[in-house]
């Protein structure tokens, strides 16, 4: 079955056109600077497809008109999608709440209660929703699937998921840990298994997926047991712009003493902190260069983003109690070899090492970065999140 997949985000919109039983990938795409002023002859469009490359030079005013320009590129390219012979759209939402947890079809009642879930993803849970209704206007009669990324923390323990606020007070406004970036891993930590030729129900894992966002979990037989991020993805690790974790009395103290209101507070949390906050720039191949210069902030936001993640990685270690596997992904954890040895370096007693050439070398695959025989596999495994909704789509309408 043909799924096309679509990601719409405040500012870009990434999509795929796959292939659910064979996952090959037909055309992909991202619309970027949505909104935003736009160099002449600068590229917001990039769509690949049969090994060509088309690009859009113009402005993108909003989503909706960026995927009607996404869709001429299908038809531009060969490959219309309304006569691609799809069988499922689907999104990826980004919070689903308590209501979702599992691939959802959509109709209207489903695209409000969406919308009405925007209060704990304002981010977020907009975007997928202007993403959904274009789709549904340019696709009437293809099938429309929403996947959350919610979902694969839905069930975590009583104990993980709770906050020690007022359980009133929590229940009434939804307040618990829910957990994001779940497709991403879902999938990856179903590809360990794989890799490893192990049953999934009898591993226990910890999986770091470190992108601009940044999440871990601790997987335990298949079923995730924690997670970093919480009520909203703004909790756990540092991130490429935003804070992960920090005393809550610090937005009082803004808001008291540094004449802010809810939204400058939500602005630097989530926009200004992070490695952007400390260091100017939040992309790693950008910092890698200052710490080379002597950059000292450069080193100081590596060495922030290094301490919370051994924190997480340390506590993940004694919550399951039984390490098999560590994997890296995402686009810092599957590219930034330094990262993965800062991040493990001094964990031998526990059985977790790191062989240098095999951390360093050229590969693209799935792969064990530990040495041959290490009690811990350490593995960097690329991540397929649009292949998980794909596959989740196709699931539900075939």
């Amino acid at each position: 079955m043909k799924v096309l997949v679509i990601n719409s985000g405040s500012s870009s919109i990434k999509y795929q056109l796959l292939d659910a039983d064979s996952a090959s990938v037909i055309a992909s795409g991202v619309v970027q600077r949505i909104g935003e002023p736009v160099a002449a002859g600068s590229p917001t469009i990039e769509h690949k497809t049969d090994g060509r490359t088309f690009e859009h030079g113009g402005e993108v005013p909003y989503q909706a008109a960026g995927l009607r320009l996404v869709f001429e590129l299908f038809a531009e390219s060969g490959h219309d999608l309304a006569e691609e012979g799809l069988g499922a759209v689907g999104h990826r939402v980004v919070h689903g709440g308590e209501v979702f947890y599992e691939p959802t079809l959509i109709d209207d009642k489903v695209v409000a209660a969406i919308a009405e879930l925007s209060a704990l993803a304002p981010l977020h849970n907009p975007a997928n929703v202007v993403g959904i209704e274009s789709a549904r206007a340019l696709l009437p009669d293809v099938p429309q699937v929403a996947v959350f990324d919610t979902a694969f923390f839905h069930g975590l323990p009583a104990a993980a998921k709770t906050y020690a606020i007022d359980a009133e007070v929590a229940a009434a406004h939804g307040v618990r840990r829910y957990g994001f970036h779940g497709t991403s891993h879902e999938y990856v930590s179903g590809q360990v298994a794989e890799f490893l030729g192990r049953d999934p129900g009898a591993l226990n894992q910890i999986v770091l997926h470190l992108g601009n966002g940044a999440s871990a979990s601790a997987v335990r037989g298949g079923r995730a047991v924690d997670t970093t991020m919480g009520l909203t993805p703004l909790e756990g690790l540092v991130m490429g712009t935003r804070s992960g974790d920090l005393d809550p009395g610090i937005i009082f103290h803004l808001i008291r003493t540094a004449g802010m209101d809810v939204n400058d507070v939500d602005a630097l949390l989530n926009r200004r902190s992070g490695i952007k906050g400390l260091s100017g720039v939040n992309d790693f191949r950008e910092l890698g260069r200052l710490i080379e210069t002597g950059d000292p902030a450069a080193r100081l936001a590596f060495e922030v983003y290094i301490h919370r993640l051994r924190r997480y990685i340390g506590a993940y270690l004694v919550e399951l109690g039984r390490v098999d596997a560590i994997t890296f992904t995402a686009g810092v954890g599957e590219n930034d070899a330094k990262v993965r040895a800062a991040a493990l370096t001094g964990l031998e007693r526990f059985g977790i090492r790191v062989d240098e050439a095999r951390n360093t070398a050229k590969d693209r695959s799935a792969r064990y970065i530990s040495p041959a025989g290490a009690e811990v596999a350490v593995l960097v495994v690329p991540t397929n999140e649009e292949l998980v909704i794909a596959r989740a789509a196709a699931r539900l309408v075939g």
